[in-house]
């Protein structure tokens, strides 16, 4: 089986952005919100039954050719722990502005209140910045009091929350992982590979001045008070936010070619590498969305077929594909789900969907320190 072309995928959202986006893909841009293009989802917004499905370039859907033949596209290990769900998506992500502060729940919130098996953990590959001092904002730096992020979140005090948060100036190259609960918020002029859990799900803290009613649509119908729960009021110092920063140490049994992006803390969650031939770069077997973000070569796989590659190409690296070669001078981010030992517990016994939020569910108890918020989130489609 060979790569599969990913045409563009690009979104309205509430906040503006995605002139970097088009200039990558090299496609025209007629709407100033379209600040997010997903890549190969098989994940919908939330509230939605198909909106953010990815196409492949004859008009299937991926969601629908990942249920027709699952095995060869993802693997039989992956399918034995994650059926015919992708287990990562993937999103192209440029801030026209400030996003507002915002947080997503993990894996023990959504189980308990949404149904579902995972949470958003995600993480950031900053592909280019604009503007004098490009940052993001993560973490608050001290301790939260419940009542205290409540009220900054009910007076929409914007510019408390911001100034509460860890600044953190940003260049292309940079990673950060952003767990499950941390509030943050990408800077204006950011544009990233974002990899993270399949769901939609984001807390809004702040949203005045947005293309949203957080009061009303923020809260995936949860209300106002439980949203907040999923909130880590605790302070993050600098050694924290260090934690989040930086790749992964090059293994010595790594690929040539190939260097891990993301600590070993993102493992459970995704995985995602750099290929950069040398002069050539080996890629095993394995799903995997292919982002190029510079340059132009070919890609080669045991399956006998050679994909041209260039600048703002996204490809469908099915794991029936086999090992694959890439040459040529050429700049790649490999995004792939986590390893099947790291599946979130098998959700069989639980409800199937809860009102639609979620395709699948879990059990699970625990939640963050908590106060104020509202919410946006949403399914992987199974088939």
């Amino acid at each position: 089986m060979n790569p599969l072309v990913l045409p563009p995928n690009q979104l309205h959202r509430f906040y503006a952005g995605g002139a970097a986006i088009a200039e990558l893909r090299g496609t025209a841009l007629d709407d100033d919100h379209a600040p997010e293009d997903w890549v190969g989802s098989a994940t919908t917004t939330f509230g939605h039954a198909s909106r953010g499905l990815s196409a492949l370039e004859d008009g299937r859907l991926v969601a629908d050719v990942l249920a027709d033949d699952p095995e060869a596209l993802l693997g039989a290990e992956h399918v034995a722990a994650y059926g015919a769900n992708p287990g990562v998506l993937v999103k192209l992500l440029d801030a026209g502005e400030r996003l507002p502060v915002h947080v997503h729940p993990d894996r023990a919130f959504a189980a308990r209140h949404l149904g579902c098996r995972n949470g958003k953990t995600e993480a950031w590959v900053v592909v280019g910045t604009r503007g004098a001092e490009p940052v993001v904002h993560l973490g608050f730096r001290d301790d939260v009091e419940p009542a205290t992020l409540a009220a900054w979140v009910d007076g929409q005090d914007s510019a408390t929350m911001v100034a509460a948060l860890n600044r953190v100036p940003v260049s292309a190259g940079d990673t950060v992982l952003v767990p499950a609960g941390v509030p943050h918020a990408i800077g204006a002029g950011v544009f990233i590979v974002e990899v993270q859990e399949p769901t939609d799900f984001s807390v809004l803290l702040e949203w005045e001045g947005f293309e949203i009613d957080g009061r009303t649509d923020g809260h995936l119908g949860l209300g106002m008070d439980v949203a907040l729960r999923c909130v880590d009021r605790s302070g993050w110092g600098a050694d924290r936010v260090r934690d989040c920063w930086g790749d992964r140490p090059r293994p010595a049994d790594a690929p040539r070619g190939v260097r891990p992006l993301l600590h070993a803390e993102a493992d459970p969650f995704f995985r995602a590498e750099r290929v950069r031939p040398d002069p050539e770069a080996d890629l095993d077997p394995a799903f995997s969305i292919v982002v190029v973000v510079g340059g132009a070569g070919r890609l080669a796989t045991e399956a006998g077929g050679t994909t041209p590659l260039r600048r703002g190409q996204t490809l469908l690296l099915p794991h029936a594909a086999g090992p694959a070669t890439v040459s040529g001078d050429i700049d790649i981010v490999r995004c792939r789900p986590p390893a099947p030992e790291h599946a979130p517990a098998d959700p069989a016994a639980a409800s199937a969907s809860l009102d639609g939020r979620c395709a699948t569910a879990t059990t699970g108890d625990g939640e963050n320190r908590s106060a104020g918020s509202a919410i946006h989130g949403s399914p992987t489609r199974q088939g």
